[in-house]
């Protein structure tokens, strides 16, 4: 590096300039040393002359930093020495005819040089196979709080450059450090020779193409406009989505992050305008391409449910690889790419709460002309709905992040909402000030769940039957609760939510026994009364045809959940078989009013409401069966 005060070495030296300066009484002696100088060089310079004929072409046919290995240091020494002697020729030497000669062989030692620098950065270097970056390492301790804080990125830390202490640039033995020790030798050289534009623009040249190439490897084709995006098949752009998927992993944690290193170390000696202009020009319009990509996906992929988790998916990818890409693109000359970044995730922030508003409209859409299912058993809606929500919940990070700034409305809007009877329907009592463990930033998920069970109700009350209208409450809402609790949504609801609605199926099944079996229950007396023998069998006469009443009218319907039907048939069976005991105690033995045992109303209990279509069976086909006392357990 030359001493302050002279030119920069960005410049190449000018003869004219040597040839320009006063004449002294030395120069015969000066024009003798540089003469000697060049005499001295000369012969290894030329020796490796680019575009030499000499020696059968072995020169411009072989490599000085591959054959000539051995020679290669002492070549750039000789380089150098010849620049130096160039540069003290001011006011030494008046001889423009040996300046001109010194100042050929300096060019042909830089073609050299340029070849070579060349032909070493042509391979790109391999990349590490299994490099990890800063991304991947930030990725597993920390994620983005919201998509807010990007915003706050954009606006206020464009112009913070890395820090040299900072991990990712701490890493430099994954790049090759032999090729990229020769290529830092050879740059520091043209660069002190006054050659530093001449070494950028084949650095940028080759590097370029080779990023350009790794990403054609990867997967990734461009450019591709949005308007072009939003107008392709949608198998096609979804094909696409997965190839960019796979691709943009690889091409921040590897092929970015490699060649920031390999820019900075390559160019340490230089100012540090160098390496980011450099580097910006290789990777800048490269990346702007991939994540401009995401942005215009986010535009182009229709807001119909189905299409979410390609949003979710591209919206993963990028914030998982945030951190890599604020670390490897912090200058300000590629802060095109974070603001891409950061605008893609803003936008498939959007598209991901549009398109979860139109799917609360499917839900609120469903046809309420359509009555409940006749067996009381689980709507297709329920499932559908479950389904897509247990699937959305394994994305809970990322929707973390989405939701946080997505205001929850306080109160049902559409105007089939029912009214109090079905207390869980507004979506601000889903996630209670008790529900420690629930986080407020995942209350749109407690209100699609209360829109479905809102539109459940609504299907219910098409039918007049009460009993049937809360055992179709109680059976979806066991859906929903077993669901909650068998998946992700366990963690963005909380325990909380789970608990109260274990207890609105309890509350519906309570109620099912009462509206279904009222007219038992006011069969038979309580166990203060005394009753006579008349009045007994009058009470069996009543209670039987109560019974057979309830099985003409529930014989097809179902509870689908294992404990929930047993739990109801416990529940029945503790209060009436007692009851019907002591009915049956008390008439004569063999008398003709009396149609079955207790025993076979308990086994009938233990048998009913079957999925299977065993609830079909009536106390008397029960009589038939084990009469084995109920134990708490269904018969298989």
């Amino acid at each position: 590096m030359l001493r302050k005060g002279k030119r920069t070495s960005f410049f190449k030296p000018s003869p004219s300039d040597c040839a320009a300066r006063p004449t002294t009484g030395s120069e015969p002696f000066a024009d003798t040393l540089m003469e000697e100088r060049i005499a001295s060089l000369e012969p290894l310079i030329k020796k490796w002359a680019a575009d030499s004929s000499s020696n059968s072409g072995y020169a411009a046919a072989a490599f000085l930093f591959q054959e000539g290995r051995h020679e290669a240091p002492l070549y750039l020494s000789h380089v150098k020495d010849l620049h130096s002697a160039m540069m003290r020729c001011t006011g030494e030497v008046s001889n423009s005819g040996v300046i001109v000669r010194a100042h050929e062989l300096l060019q042909t030692a830089v073609r050299r040089l340029s070849l070579e620098f060349h032909q070493i950065l042509s391979p790109h270097l391999p990349y590490p196979d299994h490099a990890e970056s800063l991304s991947s390492q930030s990725s597993r301790s920390s994620t983005l709080s919201s998509f807010s804080d990007f915003e706050y990125e954009l606006e206020g830390k464009l112009s913070t450059k890395k820090s040299a202490a900072e991990p990712v640039m701490q890493e430099e033995e994954r790049v090759p450090n032999a090729a990229v020790s020769d290529v830092k030798t050879i740059a520091d050289c043209m660069i002190a020779c006054g050659y530093g534009k001449e070494c950028m623009d084949i650095y940028k040249f080759v590097r370029r193409s080779v990023v350009d190439e790794e990403l054609y490897h990867l997967g990734f084709e461009r450019p591709i406009d949005s308007w072009q995006m939003q107008k392709m098949d949608w198998k096609v752009l979804e094909a696409k989505v997965k190839s960019w998927l796979k691709a943009v992993k690889p091409a921040v944690q590897t092929l970015f992050y490699v060649e920031r290193i390999l820019c900075d170390r390559v160019f340490t000696t230089a100012p540090p305008s160098v390496g980011e202009s450099v580097f910006s020009h290789v990777a800048r319009d490269a990346a702007v391409a991939l994540f401009g990509f995401a942005e215009g996906a986010a535009k182009a992929i229709k807001r119909s449910p189905e299409r979410i988790f390609c949003l979710l998916d591209l919206y993963e990818a990028i914030a998982n690889l945030w951190p890599g890409i604020k670390a490897t693109f912090s200058y300000d000359a590629t802060s095109a790419v974070r603001s891409h970044a950061i605008n893609s995730l803003i936008k498939l922030g959007e598209a991901v709460r549009v398109t979860l508003s139109n799917f609360e409209a499917v839900i609120q859409k469903d046809s309420s002309k359509k009555s409940a299912v006749p067996s009381g058993g689980i709507d297709p809606l329920t499932v559908n709905v479950m389904n897509y929500l247990a699937l959305l919940a394994d994305y809970g990070g990322v929707l973390k992040d989405i939701l946080v700034n997505w205001p929850v409305d306080g109160s049902p809007k559409h105007p089939g909402f029912p009214d109090s009877n079905f207390p869980v329907c507004d979506p601000a009592t889903s996630i209670t000030a008790g529900d420690s463990d629930a986080s407020a930033k995942f209350a749109r998920f407690a209100q699609l769940v209360d829109v479905l069970l809102c539109k459940l109700d609504v299907k219910a009350k098409r039918d007049k039957d009460m009993a049937l209208y809360y055992l179709f409450l109680a059976n979806n809402l066991q859906y929903v609760v077993n669901k909650v609790a068998q998946s992700s949504l366990k963690h963005l609801l909380g325990e909380h939510w789970v608990a109260n609605h274990e207890t609105m199926v309890k509350l519906y099944a309570s109620n099912y026994e009462r509206k279904g079996w009222s007219k038992v229950f006011a069969s038979s007396p309580g166990p203060s009364v005394e009753i006579s023998l008349g009045q007994a069998k009058e009470s069996l006469r009543r209670f039987d045809a109560a019974v057979e009443e309830v099985q003409a009218k529930q014989g097809g319907w179902a509870v689908t959940d294992r404990k929930l039907r047993d739990d109801i048939a416990l529940s029945l069976a503790e209060e009436l078989v007692p009851a019907y005991r002591r009915l049956y105690d008390g008439c004569p033995r063999g008398d003709p009013v009396v149609k079955f045992t207790p025993d076979d109303l308990d086994n009938y209990f233990a048998g009913m409401l079957r999925a299977t279509g065993g609830g079909s069976a009536t106390v008397s086909e029960a009589a038939s069966r084990s009469s084995s006392r109920w134990n708490g357990k269904s018969i298989p």
